[in-house]
């Protein structure tokens, strides 16, 4: 991970549907760590931390140069000695569905009955999040309803919590890939796989989608998680559903509730059926099954 071990600066962007991609890797080249937020609403919300000395003029030239349309941002500085740590993975412990979710910012897990799951958050989708919850929620439910997946894969796989709450629950039994688009992201979930004591249970892998051919290799999968957003579900249904084994299940989040129909009847148009779906505060989660 990347740690200055001094103050810095955050660039915040006001939020998009989507970013572009050519804004997004130019984000990507010019900052030290790229946090992507998303709003109640399932905007992207762009965060970049840089040095203080960081230059703002030549990073605009920079894009004018590249005919680049960046959408308006603010600056703030973080004064801290560990600024990564302390401004960007805090939340408060939670339980939801077989699980105790909690930062390595504790000391200790709290007390619980539950599963516990510990993860560093930085840099990578919110633990927290609403979307995470339900899916947890979720694998709770298919721990009980399901026979044990023996393969899994986690596209989208953020902070690799997901990765890591299936590894338990199912006794460090199944073998489970977990994939990024950002290489931040690879290596949170690395570590916190070696927190969990996950390590031997996951591969974590860099991929655009399913673009990286280990994904393809280790084919089919039992369970397949996609905590993303509404358009990359929908670019990645058909891939998804190809890389599914027979009645294999198919978790998907990231969406709000104007677009839960659409979002249904895509994968239904797919192949999938449908059989639940999950519901907190606007945002939507669904679990799909290959017919």
């Amino acid at each position: 991970m990347h740690n200055f071990g001094k103050s810095c600066k955050l660039i915040k962007f006001s939020p998009l549907e989507e970013m572009p991609a050519a804004e997004a890797d130019f984000l990507e080249e010019m900052f030290d760590v790229v946090a992507v937020n998303y709003t109640d609403g399932g905007q992207e919300e762009y965060v970049g931390y840089v040095p203080l000395d960081f230059d703002i003029p030549a990073f605009l030239e920079h894009a004018r140069q590249r005919g680049l349309n960046l959408p308006p941002f603010t600056e703030e500085t973080l004064e801290s000695k560990n600024w990564l740590k302390e401004n960007v993975i805090r939340f408060a412990p939670f339980e939801i569905g077989d699980f105790m979710i909690y930062g390595i910012h504790e000391t200790a897990c709290p007390p619980t009955a539950k599963i516990p799951v510990q993860v560093y958050a930085a840099t990578a989708f919110g633990s927290e999040h609403q979307t995470t919850k339900m899916c947890l929620q979720a694998i709770s439910e298919l721990r009980r309803d399901f026979p044990a997946p023996q393969k899994i894969l986690d596209m989208g796989t953020g902070s690799g919590i997901l990765s890591i709450a299936a590894a338990k629950i199912w006794q460090y039994q199944p073998q489970i890939i977990a994939a990024d688009i950002d290489g931040e992201a690879v290596i949170v979930t690395e570590n916190n796989a070696v927190t969990n004591n996950a390590e031997k249970n996951m591969r974590v892998i860099l991929s655009d989608g399913y673009q990286n051919p280990i994904i393809s290799e280790n084919a089919p999968y039992n369970l397949i998680f996609a905590n993303i957003l509404a358009n990359p579900l929908k670019a990645m249904s058909a891939a998804a559903y190809q890389n599914l084994a027979a009645k294999g299940c198919y978790l998907i989040s990231g969406f709000i509730d104007n677009q839960e129909e659409d979002i249904i009847e895509h994968h239904r148009q797919a192949g999938f059926a449908l059989l639940k779906t999950y519901r907190m505060e606007n945002w939507r989660a669904a679990l799909l099954q290959k017919r």
